[in-house]
């Protein structure tokens, strides 16, 4: 039986980890080591002058006091045997173009790269103005799960993943592309001393046939990165 660790940034309690534990587990046996809070923007920051703490929290679940790079280290290093894939997410937001740079999520599959395994980064990029529905991310990321583990992964890469916002998941296309390389909307508001990012998420330009372009049209979007 394929065997599957599961990862995430935004804490081993969130909804979107939740979702991603109930698809994997429809693909194989699922082995949980997340980071015990959230680390988000946290990019692949590693842990080695510091002590960490791992806590079963169920059988073949952990959490970890560390980043979701020191998640997929400690798990397939240190704690589980013969993991087969690496799955990191729902991350809840958008993974996208620039984002690849700051996300942790993607830097969890990354460092599942660099060890060997093949990994996708699955997120959730979300509109303000709707709903979001866990039950459809997974239904989302489904069809994506399986065409991807039915292809697998060239060494020394791995698979960032984006589910549009979408009120029919049944009318999401599906796009293989490459990620914006356009810098994200950066501005700061000052107040004497004081600096308070002020860009906005939605307004970072985009590069047509590119993942943040196609992505905020209502399209998944896969793109093979390499190390």
């Amino acid at each position: 039986m394929t065997k599957i660790l599961v990862t995430n940034d935004d804490g081993w309690d969130a909804a979107g980890l939740a979702a991603l534990k109930s698809l994997a587990a429809e693909f194989g046996e699922v082995y949980v080591l997340a980071p015990r809070e959230p680390h988000s923007y946290a990019g692949h920051r590693v842990t080695t002058h510091e002590t960490l703490t791992l806590i079963e929290t169920a059988p073949r679940e952990f959490t970890l006091s560390g980043t979701p790079a020191d998640c997929v280290r400690a798990a397939l290093t240190s704690v589980f045997e013969d993991i087969d894939w690496v799955l990191s997410g729902i991350n809840h937001g958008g993974n996208l173009g620039a984002d690849l740079y700051t996300s942790a999520t993607v830097a969890a599959a990354r460092e599942a790269a660099y060890l060997g395994k093949p990994a996708i980064a699955i997120s959730q990029y979300i509109k303000r103005a709707l709903p979001l529905d866990w039950t459809s991310s997974r239904d989302l990321a489904r069809p994506i799960v399986t065409q991807l583990f039915a292809q697998t992964c060239p060494a020394k890469s791995y698979w960032n993943v984006n589910l549009p916002h979408i009120e029919n998941e049944n009318a999401a296309p599906v796009t293989i592309c490459e990620p914006d390389n356009q810098p994200l909307d950066v501005r700061f508001h000052r107040e004497g001393s004081q600096l308070r990012f002020g860009g906005s998420y939605v307004a970072r330009p985009r590069t047509p046939g590119r993942d943040v372009d196609l992505c905020f049209a209502g399209s998944i979007t896969i793109s093979q990165l390499h190390l």
